[in-house]
């Protein structure tokens, strides 16, 4: 903290790599010292938006069980690990007082997926996210405003695995993104959100906050679910591209969500939260995006603050002592095993002897470019990464 102007709203902490969970051990200690020593209340997480309600149902109120919200309040197979588990076990503990109430309500730790609901292979059905948002409308507003019915949505949403089918992610095909009754879908969800903003005046009197964020949160991924179909039924070249720039786009609008609750600690991908374009090499070629978290850098300025995590050995992959000309080679020197170092700084020291670029054996890690180095307020660096218990990731690298 000590490195940057002021507090920022967000505080993003990236990740070279998934599925250790020796560096969600780490992103669990540093979350603690932030609630503890500076007032962070919130933290979120590359999962689902939807499912991660459960989540923070559970750590705010005690609803479900632990096993439950592990088991179905996560995506991309983090509900397996087990520093996740601590995490929402710690956060829960954390927010129950010896009294029968707990501790007050702007007090409590709260949780978030600001991932949409969408996995490499297939994106979610909106069903859930559309008739959620037309439910709360209907409860509280003139039934004459809505622009359908439930009935309509339900018949134009057809049965979900037309909307899940795997097969779709290679084959724009077999997508229902573009068909008459998507197009439909989205002018009815661009008109819920319309009715959800123009009557916010009445919805702020007749309902809670909570509900309000929700349905906000419905409205946004059921549009965000509904551009990403009609993109995945796009044949040009530039189809990749696009679904991964719409993907960070719904990341971007979720995180904007969480910092307006206030100062929030973030947890994803490096590739997600870095201020500079993103690349990957897709089985279509390379594609080439901006970044949630340059999204939202673009927005907050220094109100977002983005770390990196470097790495030096994942020797349990074939990730071996970094070449001693690297960024990680230079930090690998150093005696003690984590530290936290001031980018902008380093990269100054580092500008005439130009570090090379480290190559990684194994597609899953993705080493620091250091041509960006100053492109991050710090970076944490982790010595050597030890193997863990499984921690149920996927094996996409981003």
């Amino acid at each position: 903290m000590g490195l940057l102007p002021a507090r920022p709203r967000l505080l993003a902490l990236g990740e070279p790599t998934h599925g250790e969970d020796a560096l969600l051990d780490l992103r669990n200690e540093l979350f603690r010292q932030l609630v503890e020593q500076e007032g962070y209340r919130t933290i979120g997480i590359e999962s689902d938006c939807m499912t991660g309600l459960l989540v923070d149902e559970y750590v705010t109120s005690g609803t479900g069980t632990l096993d439950e919200v592990m088991e179905h309040g996560f995506s991309h197979g983090w509900g397996a690990s087990a520093a996740n588990r601590e995490l929402v076990r710690w956060m829960r503990a954390h927010n129950v007082r010896a009294d029968a109430d707990g501790r007050p309500a702007a007090e409590r730790l709260r949780f978030a997926g600001f991932d949409g609901p969408l996995e490499i292979t297939h994106a979610a059905s909106p069903r859930q996210a559309l008739t959620a948002l037309h439910g709360y409308l209907a409860d509280r507003v003139d039934a004459n405003l809505l622009p359908c019915t439930a009935e309509t949505l339900d018949r134009l949403l057809g049965t979900d695995d037309r909307w899940t089918d795997p097969a779709a992610m290679m084959d724009p095909a077999r997508s229902v993104g573009q068909s008459a009754e998507a197009g439909r879908l989205r002018l009815l969800a661009d008109d819920l959100v319309a009715l959800l903003d123009t009557q916010m005046p009445h919805l702020v009197a007749t309902s809670s906050r909570e509900d309000q964020e929700r349905a906000h949160l419905y409205g946004r991924t059921a549009t965000g679910l509904l551009r990403y179909h009609h993109g995945m039924a796009d044949d040009s070249p530039a189809r990749m591209t696009r679904l991964c720039a719409l993907r960070d786009l719904m990341m971007a609008h979720n995180l904007l969500a969480v910092a307006a609750r206030g100062p929030a600690f973030v947890h994803a991908h490096n590739s997600h939260l870095q201020r500079r374009k993103s690349t990957m090499q897709m089985w279509e070629g390379p594609v080439e995006w901006w970044s949630a978290g340059a999204l939202v850098s673009a927005r907050l300025g220094e109100e977002y603050a983005f770390v990196a995590t470097a790495l030096g050995t994942i020797r349990h992959q074939g990730v071996d002592t970094p070449p001693p000309d690297t960024v990680e080679g230079l930090l690998y020197t150093l005696p003690e095993s984590r530290y936290v170092v001031d980018a902008p700084r380093l990269a100054s020291a580092l500008a005439a002897t130009r570090p090379a670029p480290r190559v990684s054996p194994w597609l899953g890690y993705a080493p620091l470019d250091p041509a960006h180095l100053a492109d991050s307020d710090a970076i944490v660096f982790l010595k050597d990464v030890p193997r863990t218990h499984p921690a149920g990731a996927r094996p996409n690298p981003r």
